[in-house]
């Protein structure tokens, strides 16, 4: 993501230097106190965190890093592909509000789920897609979902009209999930003019469009 905004910031003349790693403190485990989390992969968390934010119920997203095994991951480090991390969005909800199925559905049109290490124009397992469950509960669903849009069948509203079979994405324990930089967080809003240039250049509404059909 980093390099390939790079390249197309230079372009434009909007790149004036690089963006120093802060550290970062302690990893994002424990929900709220009457709030639940979910944490999906989905490649560049810039384009995740706007559709789960759309979501009545959806109280919170913190876009970061998961599935590695280096404690403080820094953005350079993760996006070189040295940590064994992928980039991730949390999402703090109101189970009263809005269901873990829900959230799953709007995962899942938000990928490309039949690519391995990958997510639209970013490679590397830093980019690999995945749902992190954190109890039982939400693995069941994970799975479920998974093997009917494996199948080319409906979850909820989710259903494939571009592919059938050959879904990679993984299904994983949540461990450690770190907070990525302030630069990162709600970057969408901060920087709507890069950030639409960004998610245009990588091909990612086009391919979404391949997979899913229109949105709805």
């Amino acid at each position: 993501m980093k390099r390939f905004l790079a390249l197309m910031l230079t372009a434009f003349g909007l790149l004036t230097g690089a963006v120093q790693a802060q550290p970062i403190g302690a990893p994002l485990n424990a929900a709220p106190m009457g709030m639940a989390v979910a944490t999906f992969a989905g490649g560049c968390f810039w384009c995740m965190e706007a559709p789960f934010d759309k979501m009545p119920g959806v109280v919170s997203t913190t876009s970061g890093y998961i599935g590695g095994k280096k404690r403080f991951p820094t953005y350079e480090e993760v996006s070189a592909g040295i940590t064994g991390h992928t980039e991730a969005v949390r999402v703090v909800f109101d189970p009263k509000k809005v269901t873990y199925r829900q959230l799953l559905e709007t995962f899942w049109k938000n990928i490309d789920p039949i690519v391995k290490d990958r997510q639209f124009c970013d490679g590397g397992t830093q980019y690999r897609s995945g749902v992190f469950w954190h109890d039982n509960e939400q693995k069941k669903l994970a799975d479920e979902s998974k093997a009917l849009l494996d199948k080319g069948q409906a979850f909820g509203g989710v259903k494939p009209v571009g592919f059938k079979g050959g879904v990679v994405t993984e299904i994983t324990k949540a461990e450690d999930f770190w907070a990525a930089e302030d630069y990162h967080q709600d970057y969408y809003k901060k920087n709507p003019v890069r950030y639409n240039y960004y998610r245009t250049g990588c091909g990612r509404d086009a391919r979404l469009k391949e997979l899913w059909g229109e949105s709805k």
